[in-house]
């Protein structure tokens, strides 16, 4: 039964979430709240790892949340539930590709889902933001030097910094990557 909920849970995330990777977002954190499959913190080391391996985000985040919750068939079957919804559609949409190809209608669609996929990306980066840089537990606590995750804020300032100065700007990202990752294991056993 916990595999068919976790197919579920993925397609209909795979069906709504129109923007890529990290329009998913929201999704995994309602998917979060309600089955208690992974916590806050587990979906922010997902998004971290993520966004440092090769391939699409959403489908690493599916397999990351289906391995996690039920072993190596979960993530097989959450990656399966995630794009199941996309190669239906394309499917459908190449059955008919003649009839849609200068449909007022369906460039109005698409016109219309860009600002939304938009405010999609930006929410989530927002969240992401606010959940490595803030603690807003502390700041209820009356911690208001707590409530800011210094070494974070440290490590974005400097790599902001960093990435723009002419001696690092010709240097690819994966180099960022390691560096933050390395960066990110001294700050955690240091």
């Amino acid at each position: 039964m916990i595999y068919l909920q976790l197919f579920y849970e993925f397609f209909k995330t795979g069906l709504f979430s129109v923007g890529g990777g990290l329009a998913t977002m929201p999704f995994l954190y309602d998917m979060a709240d309600r089955t208690g499959w992974f916590t806050y913190g587990q979906l922010a080391d997902m998004i971290a790892i993520s966004e440092s391996t090769p391939g699409a985000i959403g489908i690493n985040m599916a397999t990351y949340v289906g391995y996690l919750t039920v072993g190596p068939v979960g993530g097989i079957i959450a990656t399966v539930g995630l794009v199941s919804p996309a190669i239906i559609i394309i499917m459908i949409i190449g059955g008919f590709l003649t009839k849609f190809r200068n449909n007022f209608y369906v460039d109005a669609v698409f016109y219309g889902l860009r600002p939304a996929s938009t405010a999609l990306i930006a929410a989530a980066g927002f969240s992401v933001v606010w959940m490595d840089l803030f603690d807003s537990s502390q700041l209820f606590a009356g911690n208001w030097f707590g409530f800011i995750n210094w070494k974070s804020l440290v490590l974005a300032i400097v790599l902001f910094f960093a990435m723009r100065h002419k001696l690092f700007k010709n240097l690819h990202p994966v180099i960022f990557i390691a560096l933050s990752a390395l960066i990110g294991i001294v700050f955690q056993f240091g």
